[in-house]
Formats: structure tokens, C-alpha cells, sequence
């Protein structure tokens, strides 16, 4: 048996750091502060240019078309961050649902 079982159905979506992105958190490392989440971004929604100073994070679409860079990624694609680098700006062309891991603390710079 797993040592930790979520179900998604019973967390509730919050908002995220920028207008338009929720979060919707399944697991939460109190020792390391990384965190496992669902995040979701409105159609329409453009996250600026930023770094993640305390957290490699690591990202995988599961639904919805994302442009970075004039490349539109869909589900299945995964992207790599590592801790300080700066990334984005990340828009949404639909709705786009993604599991994201945080190995550290979730600040943005």
C-alpha cells in the first residue's frame, strides 16, 4: 500500500500566483516545502516571464494547447525547469490542465 493517498475529487482549486491559473494541490513535503499539483490555466491567460528561485519545476500537459516561445505544446508534452532559470512567457490558447512538481518551496520571482 501507498504511504499517501489523495483523490483530487475531495481538494478544492485555488488560485494560483497569477490572474487566470489554479492550483490544485495533491501533496505538499513539509521537510523539503515541494509540492505535486494540478494546476489549470484559463484560455486566454499569459503568465510574464519569471524564475522559481527555491524549486527545480517539472511539468507534464495532460489537456490543452500551451504556447512558449511560438511553439504550441498539447498533452503529453513535458518540460524541465531547473531551480533559478528564468522561463516563459507561457500562454494559454485553451484551457491547459497540467501535473506539476515543485521540488522546493513554490516562490516566483
Amino acid at each position: 500500500m501507498f504511504p499517501y493517498i489523495t483523490n483530487a475529487q475531495d481538494k478544492q482549486w485555488q488560485p494560483g500566483p497569477y490572474e487566470g491559473v489554479e492550483l490544485l494541490v495533491l501533496r505538499k513535503d513539509e521537510n523539503t516545502g515541494g509540492v505535486v499539483a494540478l494546476r489549470k490555466f484559463k484560455a486566454g491567460a499569459t503568465i510574464p516571464a519569471h524564475t522559481h528561485p527555491q524549486a527545480s519545476e517539472s511539468v507534464y500537459i495532460l489537456s490543452g494547447e500551451w504556447v512558449e516561445e511560438d511553439v504550441t505544446y498539447s498533452s503529453g508534452a513535458f518540460f524541465f525547469v531547473p531551480r533559478g532559470e528564468k522561463h516563459g512567457p507561457h500562454f494559454a490558447k485553451t484551457e491547459v490542465i497540467s501535473v506539476t512538481t515543485f521540488d522546493g518551496p513554490l516562490t516566483v520571482t
